[in-house]
């Protein structure tokens, strides 16, 4: 049966780490379509992506957090059985970005420094500041040539790769750090100690009419399931609800 997959940071880098992962998508999934038709979103995740970088260290955690998959990796080739070529392969990846990201002038610094995105920005700021009265320039950018458009924007997801590339290879072996188990909630609530956890993986069945609301952080955490209410927007779940959970 289908299912729909939820996922709750128990820390603030985890946070980051998934706020930053869906800006990415969104960002990229613009450029598989028309990008004249979808510049707002575009635009809204860059300007998301470089003020999330501009307010955390998030360079810095990735280069602790792949320094530490590279001694994993280094140890986990020690165990018999192990897929070397896989490994191998992962380990070259781990040790590459993190040379990449330890270099003195991060590349993502020199979309602050683009004379038209930062116009553009400022504008983007102000709620319903981005219309094309306000915005000659971005109309007259628009108008030019797709290609010439695509690879603008290829050229900026491309001082990004390097923060991209190391977050989406931190959250493959993040979410490979627990499998899924089915958990039997009594009325519709579930808590446990989040001792060692990072990350909750929720799967609900698509057939089931609730969602999971998730509070909590590394001692302990609460699973709460909402239906949806037309008077109240929602309301609690009292029956017994069965769901998969993995503890990352």
């Amino acid at each position: 049966m289908n299912s729909i997959l939820y996922e709750h940071p128990l820390n603030e880098r985890i946070r980051n780490y998934l706020k930053l992962e869906q800006l990415f998508t969104q960002a990229t999934e613009c450029l598989r379509h028309s990008i004249v038709t979808s510049h707002s979103t575009f635009f809204s995740a860059v300007f998301a992506i470089i003020d999330t970088l501009d307010r955390n260290d998030i360079r810095g955690d990735l280069i602790k957090d792949l320094e530490k998959l590279e001694q994993n990796l280094v140890i986990w080739s020690q165990i018999p059985d192990v897929d070397n070529t896989i490994l191998e392969e992962n380990l070259k990846n781990t040790v590459a970005l993190s040379c990449q990201l330890k270099k003195a002038s991060p590349h993502w610094l020199k979309l602050k420094d683009d004379k038209f995105l930062i116009g553009l920005k400022q504008r983007f700021a102000i709620q319903g500041g981005n219309s094309h009265f306000d915005l000659p320039q971005l109309q007259f950018w628009l108008n030019q040539p797709i290609s010439e458009i695509e690879a603008e924007c290829q050229q900026w997801l491309a001082y990004l790769e390097q923060i991209s590339e190391g977050l989406s290879l931190i959250m493959k072996f993040v979410r490979q750090r627990a499998s899924f188990e089915t958990i039997e909630s009594e009325s519709g609530f579930y808590q446990d100690s989040g001792e060692g956890l990072i990350l909750l993986r929720i799967k609900v069945a698509c057939g089931i009419a609730c969602y999971p609301t998730i509070s909590g952080n590394r001692f302990r955490y609460s699973i709460r399931f909402m239906l949806p209410c037309e008077e109240a927007g929602r309301k609690y779940a009292k029956q017994a609800i069965t769901f998969q959970l993995a503890r990352c």
